[in-house]
């Protein structure tokens, strides 16, 4: 790796959005509807959750919805204008525990993803002041 790798100052730029503090960022949001006659049960029907992620347009929205037949399905969409992939159908469980176990899923690929670039980004600092290669 030389100084100039323009991958070096990409993932450093990166890891600085990473490493910026929370105020800085747009807030994250877990969205549930919970029905009023049933405290601590979660109604399926909207329920929602949010990606991790420095940037809106990036995220991952899983949300899921009923069928007038009864069914449930989980869209799933990447930012906020792009066309939902469903899943489905599935009881209103199995829908709730989808959205869950991909929302987990996903803030685990990007707590790994933001470990490894800050490294990477540490790195390329010790390189930097070095002047040569590790």
């Amino acid at each position: 790796m030389s100084q100039s790798d323009p991958t070096d100052h990409a993932l450093a730029a990166i890891a600085s959005i990473l490493d910026a503090p929370e105020a800085d960022r747009e807030p994250e949001r877990a969205i549930h509807r919970e029905k009023p006659d049933t405290p601590g049960r979660i109604e399926a029907d909207g329920y929602s959750k949010v990606g991790p992620g420095p940037m809106a347009a990036i995220r991952f929205k899983w949300t899921v919805r009923r069928e007038s037949d009864g069914q449930y399905f989980v869209d799933e969409t990447i930012g906020d204008n792009s066309q939902p992939v469903s899943n489905g159908p599935m009881s209103a469980d199995a829908a709730t525990r989808l959205v869950d176990e991909r929302e987990r899923e996903a803030r685990q690929r990007f707590e790994t993803l933001k470990s490894e670039m800050v490294g990477r980004a540490a790195a390329a600092n010790v390189v930097g002041r070095d002047g040569g290669e590790i």
